[in-house]
């Protein structure tokens, strides 16, 4: 059966055109539509590459005088355009299309290459902790516990809370690679979807939470107090914002 909001409405949601109302409500159909969730992946992916590609040709200066001087020659020939300023009139229109297209692919990727890469590398660190074995090296629900393993393993110390009482219980933790550096992993559950959250220290100024979703896996990254802060699972993007807004406060 195909859904009937696999096209325009998950277009509508990429591009952030959906209300506040409508958004909330497609993010709880995403949780029983695969077919929506992986048209989303596909447009990601898609966005992604192009951003990450940062293709970009600039018209050179002389083809407008080029067009300019061609239609100077060919509109006084008769009452209605030639074949030839037809062609020339079609060159142009897709010069300048593709020179927009490349504008926006352009400015998408210079702001959003960055982050591109990181949720690639992020969603793939995700997947590999779920392998057997892999979730944990110091297994606990203790914030007590888990917080002075790290010491000595990282040269930071990262944050640690339980948030059990509010839906999100404690693990453990791990040392996982992200960015060629490594970084403390903090594993969290929420009804039977684990949940990963990556953190290191950064020198960027704070920055408001992103978010997308690559692979049927939704991540959400920040900064805060010199921390960058990466959130990925398979749980619903509210759960994250949940999450998200937990680490925060704390």
């Amino acid at each position: 059966m195909i859904c009937d909001r696999a096209g325009a409405v998950v277009h509508g949601y990429f591009d952030n055109e959906l209300d506040a109302a409508g958004a909330a409500e497609f993010e709880l159909h995403l949780e029983r539509c695969s077919e929506c969730v992986f048209a989303l992946e596909d447009l990601e992916s898609l966005h992604s590459s192009i951003a990450v590609a940062q293709l970009y040709e600039r018209a050179p200066a002389t083809l407008r005088k080029t067009i300019l001087a061609s239609l100077d020659r060919e509109l006084p020939v008769a009452a209605f355009p030639s074949r030839a300023v037809w062609r020339w009139l079609a060159v142009a229109a897709a010069i300048l299309l593709a020179t927009y297209a490349s504008w926006r692919v352009t400015s998408l990727g210079r702001s959003d290459s960055y982050d591109a890469v990181l949720a690639a590398e992020i969603v793939d660190a995700h997947l590999r902790s779920l392998q057997p074995g892999h979730l944990t090296d110091v297994i606990s629900t203790d914030q007590h516990t888990v917080k002075p393993w790290f010491d000595g393993k990282l040269d930071f110390s990262p944050p640690v809370q339980d948030f059990a009482d509010q839906g999100f219980p404690l693990q453990g933790g791990r040392i996982d690679v992200v960015h060629g550096q490594a970084v403390a992993a903090l594993v969290y559950v929420r009804r039977k979807h684990f949940v990963n959250v990556f953190v290191w220290p950064t020198d960027e100024k704070d920055r408001a939470p992103s978010s997308g979703s690559q692979q049927g896996y939704q991540w959400l990254e920040w900064r805060k107090g010199g921390m960058q802060f990466c959130v990925v699972s398979d749980a619903a993007p509210s759960a994250l914002q949940q999450l998200q807004s937990l680490l925060t406060s704390n």
